[in-house]
């Protein structure tokens, strides 16, 4: 019998009763491949791995990340509760010490959907993955996450939730956005005022393979790991990069994930995209589960694979070197304006949802601080709901932010009805979420 170097927890949901559409490319039929390509592989054979059943994540646990309009039960379903509930699941067992390692096989998936959510963008309606941290917080205390997400498309919804936090460290490796959807993820985004450096974003050209992720995750992502020195490492693992991904422009392979999964060394991987349901995702996802297992995964191959077909072409190297330079900068020697403490800076955003076609407007405001994240405050409209008042006391905050977030409040409330249809308060220090 084979034995697992690393006792790993494996939680699956594929969300029999949630579908865009059927014939979607983001749909149950993601995870059944993936389900009996494993069982046919003896993969729960292996001494110490186990699977597990999904928690439910309760409302409160998405109110504590989201400012949901016009409230949580109408931009979620149970299916989300559940995916959500999955990625806590492969959480509390790292946490509890139960199991080294987990992987969560879930969907609906979450990386999109951002700070303030009116609907589903990028086939996402709440960040499964924050959902998760953030339960770990509140149940374990102050931790110090770092999230690497590789799948192909920018997570412009988990950076924008940890733009302002500078206990997260996010990484995105992504096809570049000038060639796909979001058309975000630049070297230049990152962070926050109060959070410099602590986001990170590698955009990769059209048809890297694996020798250019891999380069990426050692030259790049490992050295700021060291650095940043995380309590938890998550792994937001798209599988989208994958050579036969039908929405998607890169050549990474089984082989490649595999080996990325064992560099990366997550102690949490989550499920995000991968549209090749039949072509990809059962070997991949098989590459990653033996890989964080410490099992050889070598014998692990697509049917359709062909080295030659994948090769990475002579100017992609050169370009990603380059990329290089800027990312080690961005997170080493941050660079930008950051204003005097007590005062704000502020941003202007224009969302669109495209899977329920909703425009949104934001303002948001974030208080300078030397002492902590920063009282966040956003005024947002959309297509879908009329202006809202949201405002945000982080975790630890000191008091003269938490001060500020609750006089925000109070005067919003002044104006509740006339200049606010909604007025959201999440306030971290206090565990106290209020809807008016």
């Amino acid at each position: 019998m084979i034995t697992a170097q690393n006792k790993l927890g494996l939680i699956f949901f594929p969300a029999f009763d949630w579908a865009i559409s059927p014939t979607h490319p983001e749909r149950e039929e993601r995870l059944l491949y993936t389900q009996d390509q494993l069982r046919e592989e003896g993969v729960f054979d292996i001494a110490g791995v186990t699977e597990y059943k999904p928690l439910v994540a309760s409302e409160e646990d998405v109110a504590r990340v989201h400012f949901c309009l016009p409230d949580v039960a109408s931009v979620i379903t149970e299916s989300h509760l559940i995916s959500a509930g999955g990625a806590i699941k492969a959480g509390e067992l790292v946490m509890d010490k139960t199991e080294q390692k987990a992987f969560a096989l879930v969907r609906p998936p979450g990386h999109h959907a951002m700070k303030v959510v009116h609907g589903n963008r990028g086939f996402c309606n709440i960040n499964i993955e924050a959902v998760m941290v953030e339960r770990l917080r509140e149940r374990y205390g102050p931790l110090r996450v770092a999230i690497v997400d590789t799948d192909c498309h920018h997570g412009d919804g988990t950076q924008d939730i940890y733009w302002h936090d500078p206990n997260t460290l996010y990484i995105s490796i992504h096809q570049d956005g000038r060639t796909l959807y979001p058309g975000s993820g630049f070297t230049f985004e990152d962070g926050g005022p109060n959070a410099r450096g602590r986001t990170i974003n590698i955009p990769l050209p059209p048809e890297t393979s694996d020798e250019g992720f891999l380069y990426a995750i050692e030259r790049m992502v490992l050295p700021i790991l060291t650095d940043f020195k995380p309590d938890l490492v998550v792994n937001s693992a798209g599988q989208d990069n994958h050579y036969s991904d039908p929405i998607t422009n890169m050549n990474f392979s089984a082989q490649g994930y595999a080996r990325l999964s064992e560099l990366l060394n997550a102690d949490i991987a989550v499920l995000e995209g991968g549209y090749s349901i039949q072509g990809a995702l059962p070997y991949v996802n098989l590459g990653i589960v033996l890989a964080m297992a410490g099992v050889d995964y070598t014998a692990v191959r697509e049917p359709t694979y062909d080295a030659a077909c994948i090769e990475q072409p002579r100017n992609i190297m050169p370009f990603i070197k380059k990329v290089a330079d800027e990312v080690l900068a961005a997170y080493f020697n941050p660079s930008g304006e950051r204003g005097m403490p007590g005062n704000y800076d502020v941003r202007r955003k224009g969302v669109f949802y495209d899977t329920d076609m909703i425009r949104e407007e934001q303002v948001e405001s974030i208080m300078i601080c030397d002492e902590c994240a920063g009282t966040l405050k956003i005024e947002t409209s959309s297509s879908a709901n009329p202006l809202s008042l949201c405002v945000e006391i982080p975790i630890g905050a000191c008091d003269r932010c938490r001060d500020e977030g609750l006089r925000i409040v109070h005067e919003g409330k002044k104006k509740k009805g006339k200049d606010y249809a909604h007025i959201v308060l999440i306030n971290r220090r206090d565990r106290e979420y209020v809807r008016t």
